[in-house]
């Protein structure tokens, strides 16, 4: 056999490593002031893992190994943030992105006309966690952002519960045992666990 055409720059699969759950230093790399779908007001914040963190640069290395014609910045280092919740007041979200940045870089937020360019380059905390996900018909976990955080909390942040879709919980977690150990069997119905 021949060495195919593109050879060198193929991919190799199954080496993906996620993100780690828990607490991470970041770096802000963008904040867009935009309007959702349904035109309601939000920002959206690119970030990465700071040069201090357990694993420094992760999302521009995404970026970079990305060979689409149209890459773009990775799913897992973004966060859509409305500005208002339901009500029409501040979202807790905003509020918690605005706290742990003035907390993590000792300032106040500035509003108005400047109000996104000032985050660029700033660090800031988050804490990963799994998310369950459907796309394309298939459901899976991922390690996404869950929430905002100052710097000085990343070293001991708890790494939250997995969060399900529709607050579900997958069946696998499903606990269907007595504390005598035999499992509980539904009224009416037999469970032979052999044969």
């Amino acid at each position: 056999m021949q060495r195919p055409n593109g050879y060198d720059e193929v991919k190799v699969g199954g080496g993906y490593i996620p993100p780690q759950v828990g607490g991470h230093k970041m770096t802000i790399k963008q904040v867009v002031e935009t309007q959702s779908k349904t035109g309601k007001s939000m920002i959206v914040v690119l970030f990465d893992f700071a040069p201090d963190d357990v694993q420094p640069g992760f999302f521009a290395d995404e970026f970079a190994k990305d060979i689409r014609p149209e890459k773009k910045w990775p799913h897992a280092g973004t966060a859509y943030i409305l500005s208002e919740d339901q009500d029409g007041k501040c979202s807790k979200k905003l509020k918690s992105f605005i706290t742990s940045f003035e907390s993590s870089n000792n300032c106040e937020a500035l509003w108005g006309d400047k109000f996104a360019a000032q985050f660029k380059g700033k660090k800031i905390g988050g804490v990963f966690g799994e998310v369950e996900n459907e796309y394309n018909g298939k459901i899976s976990m991922r390690h996404e952002l869950r929430w905002f955080c100052s710097l000085d909390r990343v070293d001991g942040a708890t790494v939250p519960d997995p969060k399900y879709l529709n607050g579900s919980t997958p069946a696998t977690n499903v606990n269907n045992s007595n504390n005598d150990g035999f499992m509980k069997v539904p009224a009416g119905q037999e469970e032979i666990p052999w044969g």
